[in-house]
C-alpha cells in the first residue's frame, strides 16, 4: 500500500508533486516568472552562472548566482492557480521559510493614462479580483507588498533609469472576460470593469500578484512584484513586438537588482521587524 498522501503527495525523494524541486535545489531569494522562456532568458542574460533547468509540468526552474548572490528564477505559467501550487510548494522545500524572498516580474495592462507602454508598475498592494486567494482568506483581507520589497523595487527602477510608478494592482482571474475584454461570441458580465477600477484609482491589472502576496502574508515572507506595462486599457493601445524585449529586460533588471538590494536590507535591520529610514543615519 502507498505510503504517500494525498493531502500532500510529493515524492519518496522529497520532489515537490508539480514543480519537481527538492530541497537544496532552490536558493531563498527567487524571481517568478510567468512564461517559462522568460525563465530561460533570465538565466542565460543574466545569471553569471546556473546549473541544469528542472523542468516539470508547465513549471520551469532555474538556480544560479547574480552579482554573487544564490538565486532561482521560476516559471510558473499564467494565472492565480498556478501561483498558488508554485508558492506553497517553494515554501514545502525550506525549513523556515520565512527566510524566502520572492518577487513577481510580469506584463500587466495600465489603467491609468499617465502610465506608458513599457514602463514599469511595482505594486504596494493587490485588489483580490481572483478566487484562488478566497480558499485560504476573507475578501476583506488586504494583499500587502512586503515594505522592503516595495523599497528595494523603487530603488532598483531609479538606480537603472527606468520610468516607473507606484500603485494598486488589480488581480484578476482570466486574460479575457475576467479583464473586461470583449471577445465574439463570449460576451463578459462586467465589459467596463477596466473602467471601474480607473476610477477607483487602480494602477494595472494581470493574473497574479495577489496570490503572491496573500500567501506571503499567511506564511511570512517577503514578497514584491513588478510589471512592465504592455497594454494601455484606458488608451486600448498594446506594445509593438520590437518593444516586448526592452520592457522585459528593465523589469528583470529591477527584479533581480531588488532582490539583491534586499540582502542588504535584511543585514541593516538585524532583528527588527524591517528596515525603515533611521537605520541609515
Amino acid at each position: 500500500m502507498s505510503e504517500r498522501s494525498a493531502n500532500d503527495p510529493h515524492g519518496a525523494d522529497d520532489r515537490q508533486y508539480h514543480i519537481g524541486l527538492r530541497p537544496g535545489e532552490v536558493a531563498p531569494a527567487i524571481l517568478l516568472v510567468g512564461d517559462p522562456k522568460r525563465a530561460k532568458r533570465v538565466a542565460e542574460g543574466y545569471f553569471e552562472s546556473y546549473g541544469e533547468p528542472i523542468s516539470e509540468r508547465e513549471f520551469v526552474t532555474y538556480t544560479g548566482r547574480y552579482r554573487g548572490l544564490p538565486m532561482t528564477v521560476m516559471g510558473t505559467g499564467m494565472g492565480a492557480a498556478n501561483t498558488e501550487i508554485a508558492v506553497i510548494e517553494l515554501c514545502s522545500l525550506f525549513e523556515d521559510p520565512r527566510g524566502l524572498t520572492i518577487i513577481r516580474a510580469g506584463s500587466c495592462g495600465a489603467l491609468q493614462p499617465g502610465i506608458g507602454l513599457g514602463e514599469l508598475v511595482i505594486t504596494q498592494g493587490s485588489y483580490r479580483l481572483e478566487e484562488t486567494s478566497l480558499s485560504f482568506v476573507g475578501p476583506g483581507f488586504p494583499a500587502l507588498a512586503h515594505p522592503e520589497a516595495i523599497m528595494s523595487l523603487l530603488w532598483a527602477a531609479e538606480d537603472a533609469g527606468a520610468t516607473h510608478h507606484l500603485g494598486v494592482t488589480a488581480t484578476a482571474s482570466g486574460f479575457y472576460g475576467a479583464q473586461g475584454r470583449e471577445v465574439p461570441g463570449f460576451p463578459p458580465r462586467n465589459p467596463h470593469i477596466e473602467s471601474e477600477l480607473s476610477r477607483q484609482g487602480v494602477s494595472n491589472l494581470e493574473m497574479e500578484s495577489s496570490t503572491l502576496l496573500t500567501l506571503s502574508t499567511l506564511r511570512g515572507f517577503r514578497a514584491g512584484a513588478v510589471c512592465a506595462v504592455y497594454a494601455n486599457r484606458v488608451d486600448n493601445t498594446f506594445i509593438d513586438d520590437a518593444d516586448k524585449a526592452g520592457a522585459e529586460g528593465r523589469c528583470v533588471e529591477v527584479a533581480l537588482n531588488a532582490l539583491v538590494h534586499l540582502q542588504t536590507l535584511t543585514a541593516a535591520r538585524g532583528d527588527r521587524p524591517c528596515w525603515h529610514p533611521g537605520l541609515a543615519r
